[in-house]
């Protein structure tokens, strides 16, 4: 049987989704879990691979079991081998043509910025950020990174094209907490950090406007900010 799973987590308690040889991954702790289940190994796929202190609020992974159980029983059975800081949200079966990254049509990934005094219950939850910030200059830059582009500047590692699309950036304040959220079709390592580390320098008077238009013009020559990672969320993986 073939499974989709929806999964939250804190990511300030593992060293990213993704499986290591060494440190602890949410990726392994669930595949640990469901091999108990299964009494045979099991790897699963992520919608996306969050980096060490990213946290989730609808992380999609598929796999497939040999064993027969339900849904209601499965995400019950992972429940109380994975927690406290991972919970299985929703168990679904899907066709065995579903793959939990390929099969994704959007993503929206959330920001938190602390906007007022410094709260050490929050230091892994938002970034406490120290400098005052134009909210105004901050979603002129956004409205910039909407559409078709090469986000080469604003992006780690090596692929064949860095290209992809954003549909669309919004801001929220509730209290002191501004909430960014980029709805896109893909995201790639460190780009959102990076996106929004452009927009607080721009914010800040450190950067012009004008050099996030050459950045998404340019191939990757130019150096990008980058945000910390506990302000992030895999917020929503749509299918």
């Amino acid at each position: 049987m073939y499974f989709l799973i929806r999964v939250a987590y804190d990511g300030s308690k593992y060293y990213g989704f993704q499986r290591l040889k060494e440190n602890n991954s949410v990726q392994k702790s669930i595949e640990d879990a469901l091999t108990i289940i299964n009494k045979k190994r099991v790897v699963v796929k992520g919608a996306g691979r969050t980096d060490r202190g990213v946290h989730a609020l609808d992380q999609c992974v598929s796999f497939k079991l040999d064993v027969s159980i339900n849904e209601e029983g499965l995400r019950k059975a992972l429940n109380s081998l994975i927690g406290p800081y991972i919970y299985v949200k929703s168990v679904e079966i899907v066709d065995s043509s579903f793959h939990a990254r390929f099969s994704v049509d959007k993503k929206m990934y959330l920001y938190k910025i602390n906007l007022g005094e410094y709260n050490p219950l929050l230091s892994d939850y938002v970034y406490q950020c120290k400098y005052k910030l134009d909210i105004d200059k901050m979603k002129k830059v956004a409205k910039k990174y909407i559409g078709i582009h090469d986000f080469s500047n604003f992006v780690s590692g090596e692929r064949e094209s860095n290209e992809c699309i954003i549909y669309d950036i919004t801001f929220e304040k509730k209290g002191d907490i501004l909430e960014i959220r980029f709805l896109g079709k893909s995201f790639y390592r460190y780009m959102v950090r990076n996106l929004v580390g452009m927009m607080i320098e721009v914010s800040r008077g450190k950067e012009d406007i004008s050099k996030v238009e050459t950045m998404l013009n340019a191939k990757k020559d130019l150096p990008s900010i980058t945000a910390p990672a506990c302000g992030l969320y895999l917020e929503k993986v749509f299918y």
